[in-house]
């Protein structure tokens, strides 16, 4: 008797002290529940999951590295679930009628939402959370690369794989160190950024993307207001300059005179400028790279990091993964590839490649209806004042990931409109059928860019693309 009670009382503090938990993960695939997901297994908790991308063959890199972390993968539908798992965790593009949502409503698993649970793990740690509707994988990136350049071990959670953890043969999205300081990019796109608290928040810009403007200056005036030590804004987007605290922890790229950058210049090969008469060059091209370093530069002045050894940390910046990245240049063509997919990304993409070429052909592939609706006009106007009279705008079908989407919008009407606006646009439905077309028309002297997002399919398209002009 006095043994069993001794037995109870072990698994009595056992449960209360019980820091490891077991998480499965509907739609593990996905960048920002994948980087999640690792970061938590990295901590010794116990991780599985499953996507409907495993069941194709463009899913199955993503299946592999998960995997080689020790995180247990299936095809959604065919998942094995303990029915003692802690935690099922879902996004927003999860429904509730998936096979393995259904499983945890009957057995009462725990379902929590990927902004709830990456929110409790920030608030464990002093988080540096970064937001915006443009660059923020990019700057997360950046940040971490300063901090861990410096020894400061940070830990990462990023909706984008650097390039540097690619080459370990991880998906890059994700690190853990040995410090309690995490390194966060936030979702505005869900609303979702409200959910965080961050002892550093930085605001980059703020442009329509998936919801309207004045919802969106709602979203991140929150965040701003959430944010318990530092907040740090980009002086040079006024709806963020508008969120301001303390202009002192800010960041500007223009100089005295009101232009875009000190000594700013860039090539086929990076960028370069000065700050507080330090130079930076990074292998990254476009002004808004520069703004992104700035930021990644005001977070490390507050871990007392000099802008010397900022500079040499970037220096050694790699990049991520579909971000402005070249994969192929031969003959005086170039061919990028990048996860544009809003007015601000895409006309910010097009001008970089502008600055560095003859003649510019870019391709897009629009994401999600409702959102091809939202920024259409936008677009349509913004590429109208940017493209170069030789310059040409491609599009393809709207990328549909499934679900119940009102489809009453086609990209078809993006180069209608483009053309009579007497823009060189053409309209070609299917994308492999681009690829012939693209090397019938590439000249000396041209950028090819290829930009779309949450396509898991894309980084393979962009193969494709430099196979047919290596043949």
């Amino acid at each position: 008797m006095f043994e069993n009670s001794l037995i109870l009382l072990r698994i009595d503090v056992l449960q209360k002290y019980k820091t490891m938990n077991t998480y499965f993960f509907i739609g593990i695939g996905g960048s920002g529940m994948s980087a999640i997901a690792q970061y938590l297994v990295g901590k010794g908790n116990n991780v599985s999951g499953s996507d409907r991308v495993f069941a194709k063959s463009e899913g199955q890199d993503i299946k592999h590295k998960l995997e080689n972390e020790g995180i247990k993968c299936y095809i959604q539908g065919e998942s094995i679930i303990d029915k003692n798992t802690d935690y099922i965790v879902v996004s927003t593009a999860i429904e509730d009628n998936v096979p393995e949502y259904v499983f945890a409503k009957v057995n009462n698993i725990k379902i929590i939402h990927r902004s709830d649970l990456l929110a409790e793990i920030a608030s464990k740690n002093k988080t540096i959370a970064v937001c915006g509707t443009s660059g923020k994988s990019t700057t997360t990136a950046m940040i971490y690369c300063i901090l861990e350049k410096n020894g400061f071990s940070p830990s990462l959670i990023s909706g984008a794989g650097l390039i540097e953890l690619q080459e370990k043969g991880k998906i890059g999205n994700a690190a853990v160190g040995n410090s309690d300081i995490l390194v966060i990019e936030t979702d505005e796109s869900d609303g979702t950024i409200v959910k965080y608290h961050p002892e550093i928040g930085v605001i980059l810009n703020i442009d329509r993307d998936h919801k309207e403007i004045e919802e969106l200056m709602v979203l991140f005036s929150t965040f701003a207001q959430h944010t318990k030590s530092t907040l740090i804004v980009n002086q040079d987007n006024n709806r963020s300059k508008s969120l301001s605290k303390d202009i002192t922890k800010d960041f500007s790229c223009k100089n005295k005179q009101g232009n875009f950058g000190e000594c700013f210049s860039q090539n086929i090969e990076g960028i370069s400028f000065y700050t507080n008469n330090t130079e930076f060059k990074l292998s990254v091209i476009g002004q808004h790279n520069m703004q992104n370093a700035m930021a990644a530069i005001a977070v490390a002045r507050e871990f007392n990091i000099p802008d010397t050894n900022s500079a040499d940390a970037l220096s050694k910046y790699k990049g991520i993964f579909r971000r402005n990245r070249i994969v192929y240049s031969q003959n005086n063509i170039t061919i990028m590839d990048d996860f544009a997919h809003n007015p601000a990304k895409i006309c910010a993409s097009i001008s970089a490649c502008q600055a560095i070429s003859k003649r510019v052909i870019a391709w897009f592939q629009p994401h999600g209806f409702a959102p091809s609706k939202l920024m259409k006009n936008e677009l349509i106007e913004s590429l109208t004042n940017l493209l170069r009279p030789d310059d040409q705008i491609l599009f393809s079908k709207i990328y549909y990931a499934g679900g119940t989407a009102n489809q009453t919008i086609s990209a078809e009407e993006f180069t209608n409109e483009l053309i009579l606006n007497h823009i060189k646009s053409k309209y070609i439905e299917n994308r492999d059928e681009i690829i012939p077309y693209l090397t019938s028309i590439a000249q000396s002297g041209d950028i090819i860019l290829l930009m779309g997002a949450r396509d898991p399919s894309l980084e393979y398209f962009a193969k494709n693309v430099c196979n047919a002009f290596n043949n």
